[in-house]
């Protein structure tokens, strides 16, 4: 579940009840997954399904406020206040070719080793067809997320 601070807290927008189940679905998927990325061998495998819901949850208020227009701007902002999506990686949505962004991992030149953008950023078609073995960014398990794929 998402932090919230009881005492600041206002009392939701109108229309959180009708999206209010699915959230709270997600929320405890997302918890059920922490604790079970523990018990994985790989350092990096383990946190790729949080990054994977994680996602989920930001794309499902991403397409409820900006394709589906479901829900209010009072609402969607509440929701981006109260930390139940990463208004960051939804900003990136929003621009042209991170349309499909998995990650800002990925997309952060500064923390990978040879100062440029993830492997799943590249698109498919440019990779070697001779590589027989699935590209799968080491960060968040990504099979790719570039937006011409």
């Amino acid at each position: 579940m998402a932090k919230i601070n009881r005492r600041k807290l206002k009392k939701p927008p109108e229309g959180y009840e009708k999206i209010e189940p699915t959230l709270v679905k997600l929320q405890e998927k997302l918890k059920q997954v922490q604790r079970s990325s523990i018990k994985t061998e790989n350092k990096h495998s383990s946190l790729w399904p949080v990054f994977q819901v994680d996602h989920q949850i930001n794309r499902y208020i991403y397409s409820l406020y900006y394709e589906r227009k479901q829900i209010s701007s009072e609402l969607y902002e509440w929701l981006l206040q109260q930390k139940y999506a990463n208004k960051d990686l939804i900003a990136k949505w929003k621009k042209q070719g991170y349309e499909k962004l998995c990650c800002l991992s990925c997309i952060m030149v500064d923390e990978k080793n040879h100062k440029n953008t993830c492997v799943c950023r590249v698109p498919k078609s440019t990779l070697k067809e001779n590589n027989d073995s699935p590209v799968e960014c080491i960060t968040c398990g990504c099979k790719g997320c570039a937006s011409t794929d």
